[in-house]
């Protein structure tokens, strides 16, 4: 694969992740907007460690640093999101006012 292929569906998803960030008012739809973010990240981190430098894997070991990261992110995420739902008996964004009480 080239670099500017990788670089394009890199940017791609990426823009997905910010649109899909900016316009949910779901919480789990969030949540996965930002995975898409990571995984963006993850892309451009392989790509440029194998485009610049092959024999050192620098690059792949910060995005199975990332993985982990995100794996970590979602399962705190979805540990709130279900407290939320269990209180509040929705996940849209804008319900969860969790300072006016």
């Amino acid at each position: 694969m080239m670099l500017e292929h990788a670089l394009f569906l890199s940017a791609y998803l990426f823009s997905i992740g910010i649109y899909g960030l900016i316009t949910s008012r779901n919480m789990v739809r969030a949540l996965m907007c930002l995975e898409l973010i990571l995984n963006a990240v993850n892309i451009n981190f392989v790509t440029f460690s194998d485009f610049f430098d092959s024999r050192q894997l620098r690059g792949d070991i910060f995005s199975i640093f990332v993985i982990a990261i995100a794996a970590a992110e979602v399962a705190i995420g979805l540990a709130i999101v279900s407290s939320i739902f269990r209180n509040r008996k929705s996940t849209r964004i804008n319900q969860s006012n969790l300072l006016n009480k």
